[in-house]
C-alpha cells in the first residue's frame, strides 16, 4: 500500500469514525451533566430563556465595548483565520469533489484565486496569532500545550494544500498524501482538544444566556 493509497483509505475512515464518535462522547457528556434546577423567581426585565441564549450566542460574537481595545487584534486575526479557512474547506474545487465523495452533498465552487488569497490570509492570521501568543505575557503564561497543537494542526493542512497545489517539495501524489493526513491528524484531534469550541460554542453561549435572562441581566 503507497503512502496516497494508505491516507485515501485506512487514514481517512479511522479518522471518520474518531471525529464522529468523539464529537458525539464530547456532546452526550456535556448535555448529560448533572444540572440543578433553578427554583427562584425570574427577575423582570431578562427576557425568556430562549431570547436570552439567542442573544447571547449572537452578541458574543463581538467583544464590549469596555475591552474592545484590548482585544481587537485577536478578534480581527480570529475571523480573519476562521473565515479565511471556511473559504478553503468550503469553496475549493477539490474539496467541494471529495464532501460530495463522502456525504454526497455538493455545491459551486468559488474562483481558485479567491480559495488562494483566502488561504494565505488563514496562514498570515495564524502566525500572528501565534506570535502575540508568544509574545503576550499574560497570554504566555495561561498557553498550555493543548493552545499550540491546536494551532498546529490548524495551520498544518493550509500549508501542505499550498505545497500540494504547487508541486512544491516533492512529487505531487506524496505532497496530496501528506496535505491529507494532516486533515486526518486535525479530524482526530478536534473532538480532544480546544477545538471542540467549533460544536460547543453555542451550547456555552446558549446556558450562559439563558441563566442570565433568569437573573434578569444580559451577558
Amino acid at each position: 500500500m503507497t503512502l496516497l493509497e494508505l491516507a485515501r483509505g485506512p487514514a481517512l475512515q479511522v479518522s471518520l469514525i474518531v471525529l464522529v464518535l468523539g464529537v458525539v462522547w464530547r456532546l452526550a457528556g456535556l448535555l448529560l451533566l448533572p444540572y440543578k434546577k433553578d427554583l427562584s423567581e425570574p427577575r423582570q426585565g431578562g427576557g425568556s430563556a430562549l431570547g436570552g441564549a439567542a442573544y447571547t450566542i449572537i452578541r458574543r460574537f463581538w467583544p464590549h465595548r469596555e475591552v474592545q481595545d484590548r482585544v481587537l487584534f485577536s478578534h480581527v486575526m480570529g475571523y480573519a483565520f476562521h473565515i479565511g479557512l471556511a473559504v478553503v474547506v468550503f469553496g475549493y474545487t477539490q474539496h467541494i469533489l471529495f464532501i460530495r465523495d463522502v456525504t454526497g452533498l455538493s455545491w459551486p465552487a468559488l474562483p481558485n484565486w479567491v480559495v488562494y488569497l483566502a488561504g494565505a490570509i488563514t496562514i498570515g492570521a495564524l502566525v500572528a496569532l501565534l506570535v502575540r501568543r508568544l509574545g503576550h505575557g499574560v497570554l504566555r503564561l495561561l498557553s498550555g500545550v493543548d493552545d499550540y497543537l491546536s494551532w498546529l494542526v490548524t495551520i498544518l493542512p493550509v500549508i501542505t494544500g499550498f505545497l500540494a497545489v504547487a508541486h512544491f517539495g516533492a512529487r505531487y501524489e506524496t505532497l496530496l498524501a501528506v496535505h491529507l493526513l494532516t486533515v486526518e491528524l486535525l479530524l482526530i484531534w478536534l473532538p480532544f482538544g480546544k477545538l471542540m469550541h467549533t460544536f460547543t460554542f453555542v451550547f456555552s453561549r446558549g446556558f450562559l444566556g439563558a441563566r442570565a435572562a433568569h437573573k434578569g441581566a444580559q451577558t
